[in-house]
């Protein structure tokens, strides 16, 4: 009897279960979401060392925080002084957790030219405002949202490097008088820019005391040096005064001094900063008169050019750092090296000196193929600039505009003495009467959004070397540029362009050629390629191939030209790849391949050995597996293969959208690779095999 009561309420308490087991996985059929976004902190560090002299501002900064009185604050003062330092300091300051009167911190770089769209961005990433409320939305609606969101938040604003008055309400902030007592900080060159932006408190940033900078100078030249002999730190005393207190030139002298062990070195060059003159006018002149001693200390001429060229990129531009080599050697700066890829190894040393002489920094852009991204501090670039036009005596040597709208034909004429010209972004010129002369102008850099050169821009330029409208809306190339007996560097890369004229042909000097991410209508002019007979460097990747036939007759007359060693293209079916691997000319000159093979294609060859860097394979729907045979076509055995086989030259490899390739054990073949990116491809199981599972 009590066996068969235990029974039952045995037999009732599995029934439940089981009847709430269903009904949970029932709930569960039905989630929208299994994962969502982790929160945004209300804080984001950003990297910084130790300040040096900021105490006194901080201290007054971060008073003016906690007074309900005040609701913006504005931080000026000269270039390099250390403003977004103080702010840097500020927005970590928010990160101690006993501080936590703020929802949320949010850091916005404006610089120049002011972009109302770029900056309502940033704020939008920071709130996390989903696409629906934001994609296709006109400036007032996203201000609106921004406003929204804000008003239920008792928030911080930071606004680093305005340069003209930023109106508040078109980028949605709500009034400060409004809401949760929203605190507003920003930094800026400027004191009128403070009363513009009605600042309620404006705080200037002075350059630090002699017994600070010092302090700061010796830090970066190094105890090392320092201590190489008596005299030397009483003249770092005395180099330390040249720089006035400027932590950005203290910094890069202290650099350009590091190097120096005897005294005679140091007495040469403090006399060498004396001699710049020290009453210009204007501030910027005599901040440039300190920081130009750095560009002075670079070791030759083609440093110096190569510093120079980095002003034609607008303020906080991310320059990738391969694409800015390119232009060196398409320049004629590296010059003294006939292989390609010499020369790049060389304009990666020059960037490493450049940046330990803090004239480059490291930029934030994305790890990608093309190398590191590299910028420059706005003083070093308005600097540099002004050295290019020879102290600001030839203002407009280079001409570099970037937003400024459209440009009278009245400031075209005034160009007639540049050298080098870049235009960026909203920019464009009016409508010419007549041709305008250039006869010193090397570079023409354009990278529109609004692409507008009017006709007869490019009829009167005898010297052009470089020209560069990669990623601007031009919808056809200019008929003069077939004319081009000097043209070196023609990029085309990312442009609307639809066909290529058969002139270009006549571009018997041109090295370097990239077609990147067009797509034209038709193929290529037949015979123009091989009709470039100094072409040295050739790139057409993600674009629209019309055939395997062509791909195949672009092949043969790229193997035609007798200095061609470095080649990117994008091939699409297997015949293709063996035409490439069957030239040896080819298969040692091609350096990036990337393949989007067609359907039915479900194995592919690569040979070996081969001097590929760059492998992307996309959209191969079928590919099943990739091999590495050896160049007499013998198979070669997985486990220990020769080295002459292996890829040693391939660095990256991406992976996108092949859904049938289970693994990737041939990447053992290579060796140097550094990059690996596997995206939308489903059922890859394995990088590389474990070798005990491997087989004979």
């Amino acid at each position: 009897m009590l066996r068969n009561l235990l029974s039952q309420k045995l037999s009732k308490m599995v029934r439940e279960k089981m009847d709430a087991v269903a009904e949970l996985q029932s709930e569960g059929s039905n989630f929208q979401e299994v994962a969502v976004p982790l929160p945004s902190p209300h804080v984001i560090e950003r990297p910084l060392e130790k300040p040096v002299g900021l105490d006194s501002p901080f201290r007054e900064v971060w008073g003016l925080l906690q007074n309900k009185q005040v609701g913006s604050i504005g931080i000026y003062g000269m270039g390099g002084v250390g403003k977004t330092t103080l702010l840097k300091k500020i927005n970590n300051k928010f990160l101690q957790s006993s501080i936590k009167a703020f929802d949320i911190v949010i850091w916005v770089v404006v610089s120049r030219p002011t972009n109302l769209e770029r900056v309502q961005e940033t704020i939008r990433s920071r709130l996390q405002i989903p696409d629906d409320r934001w994609k296709g939305s006109e400036e007032d609606d996203k201000a609106a949202e921004i406003c929204r969101i804000l008003k239920t938040k008792k928030f911080v604003l930071l606004l680093d490097d305005i340069w003209e008055p930023l109106d508040l309400l078109r980028v949605g902030i709500p009034p400060l008088g409004e809401g949760n007592q929203p605190k507003i900080v920003f930094t800026t060159r400027s004191a009128d820019v403070c009363g513009g932006m009605a600042a309620q408190k404006s705080i200037k940033v002075e350059c630090l005391e002699e017994k600070e900078a010092l302090s700061l100078f010796q830090a970066k030249v190094g105890e090392d040096t320092l201590n190489s002999h008596p005299d030397i730190p009483k003249l770092a005393e005395m180099v330390a005064k040249e720089c006035k207190g400027l932590p950005l030139a203290l910094i890069i002298i202290a650099r350009a001094m590091a190097p120096a062990k005897t005294p005679e070195e140091w007495e040469s060059n403090l006399q060498k900063l004396r001699l710049y003159p020290k009453d210009v006018a204007g501030t910027e002149n005599d901040l440039f008169s300190v920081l130009a001693f750095s560009y002075d200390s670079l070791p030759d001429e083609a440093t110096k050019s190569c510093f120079l060229y980095c002003s034609l990129f607008p303020e906080d531009y991310q320059i990738p750092s391969e694409h800015l080599i390119q232009l060196w050697i398409g320049e004629g700066f590296l010059d003294e090296f006939d292989d390609i890829q010499e020369a790049r190894n060389q304009g990666g040393k020059l960037i490493h000196m450049l940046k330990h002489a803090c004239l480059l920094e490291v930029g934030a852009g994305p790890f990608s193929i093309d190398g590191e991204y590299l910028k420059m501090h706005d003083v070093i670039c308005d600097m540099a600039l002004w050295l290019a036009c020879e102290k600001g005596k030839k203002k407009n040597k280079f001409v570099v505009k970037d937003g400024v709208g459209l440009i009278s034909a009245q400031e075209v004429q005034k160009w007639k003495d540049a050298q080098r010209i870049a235009l960026w972004n909203e920019t464009s010129i009016e409508e010419l009467r007549e041709p305008p002369c250039f006869p010193n102008t090397e570079t023409v850099i354009g990278r529109m959004k609004r692409f507008m050169f009017p006709s007869g821009f490019f009829t009167n330029m005898s010297v052009i070397r470089v020209l560069d409208f990669s990623n601007a809306e031009l919808p056809k190339l200019p008929a003069e540029i077939g004319n081009f007996a000097t043209l070196q560097y023609l990029n085309l890369s990312g442009t609307r362009i639809e066909y290529l004229p058969i002139e270009l042909k006549n571009l018997n000097k041109l090295r370097f050629l990239m077609l990147d991410k067009l797509y034209l209508v038709g193929p290529l002019p037949n015979q123009m390629v091989s009709s470039l007979s100094s072409l040295q460097l050739f790139s057409m990747k993600f674009f629209s191939s019309p055939s395997p036939t062509y791909e195949i007759m672009l092949l043969e007359e790229l193997e035609q030209l007798e200095h061609i060693n470095d080649i990117s293209i994008m091939l699409t079916s297997i015949q293709s790849i063996q035409r490439l691997f069957e030239s040896h000319k080819l298969r040692i000159s091609t350096t990036s391949l990337q393949l989007r093979l067609r359907r039915g294609v479900n194995q592919v060859q690569l040979v070996s050995p081969s001097c590929i860097k760059d492998l992307l394979l996309q959209k191969c729907d079928e590919l099943e597996e990739v091999k590495i045979i050896h160049f007499e076509k013998q198979v070669v055995p997985s486990k220990f293969p020769n080295p002459q086989c292996y890829f040693n030259h391939l660095l990256s490899v991406i992976i996108s959208g092949c859904n049938k390739l289970m693994n990737l054990n041939w990447l053992i073949r290579a060796p140097k690779l550094q990059y690996l990116n596997i995206q939308h491809s489903k059922i890859i199981e394995k990088v590389i095999e474990d070798e005990r599972s491997e087989g004979s």
